[in-house]
């Protein structure tokens, strides 16, 4: 499909060969939206990003990134395919000041200072701070920084992983937020989230995995009041098991 950017088919993955995490696990993203993947612990959702950024590997199973294949690709090698990945934690350079840290990104671009100038004026929290160290930052601005950071590549798909993690209700809300108004600029978010209910207000569509497998997709308005959210949260429900 046209509006699909990232497909995922049957991917089997995981750290140690033979012993999968994800097992046959299929997602489609749709440019310029928000997709969210939830699940309980175990379920394999940070894997498939990581999976997807070519950070743990895949056995079996195909990724195409806008009709291209991208399945075990290096990590290093995302910026060329237009993919950002901003990781749960170690997601920016403490010791270095917040310009370091985007300069770091940039270092091979021509135009540094024009990009970095342009994230300063959309991160103005950054840019009062741009000489200071990235660890005094607040956690919320750590975030901040580490998306600015994914963005200065300009990504057409950002992965996000658990963004909200150890946030004051505040600031995961703004991170989220933040995640959410990207789209409307044509970025398209891939997001792995616990916060459910935040997320899922703000998404375009949930995918549900447990025990490395898909158990249910939906459109994320729909799935907010229906059950099967929480029957498979609690473990009353799995598909595709045996």
């Amino acid at each position: 499909m046209a509006d699909v950017l990232l497909h995922a088919t049957d991917i089997v993955a995981g750290y140690v060969k033979d012993l999968p995490i994800l097992k046959q696990v299929n997602i489609e993203v749709k440019r310029a939206s928000l997709t969210l993947i939830i699940g309980p612990n175990g379920a394999g959702k940070s894997t498939f990003i990581k999976a997807v950024a070519g950070v743990v590997p895949v056995t079996s199973g195909e990724i195409t990134l806008a009709g291209q294949r991208i399945t075990g690709i290096r990590p290093d090698q995302m910026a060329q395919h237009s993919i950002a990945y901003v990781p749960q934690s170690d997601n920016i350079f403490r010791s270095l000041t917040i310009r370091q840290n985007l300069e770091l990104v940039l270092r091979k671009s021509n135009s540094s200072a024009a990009r970095i100038a342009e994230l300063f004026a959309r991160f103005p929290a950054l840019a009062t701070k741009h000489s200071e160290k990235a660890g005094t930052l607040s956690g919320g601005q750590r975030q901040m920084l580490a998306v600015a950071m994914a963005l200065a590549v300009d990504p057409s798909l950002i992965l996000m992983d658990e963004p909200s993690a150890g946030l004051s209700p505040k600031a995961a809300q703004e991170v989220l937020q933040l995640a959410r108004d990207l789209t409307t600029e044509g970025v398209t978010i891939l997001l792995v989230e616990q916060n459910v209910n935040q997320a899922m207000h703000l998404a375009d569509h949930c995918y549900i995995l447990a025990e490395g497998r898909n158990q249910h997709d939906a459109d994320a308005a729909v799935l907010l009041n229906d059950p099967i959210v929480g029957e498979i949260y609690l473990g009353g429900r799995r598909v595709g098991t045996a």
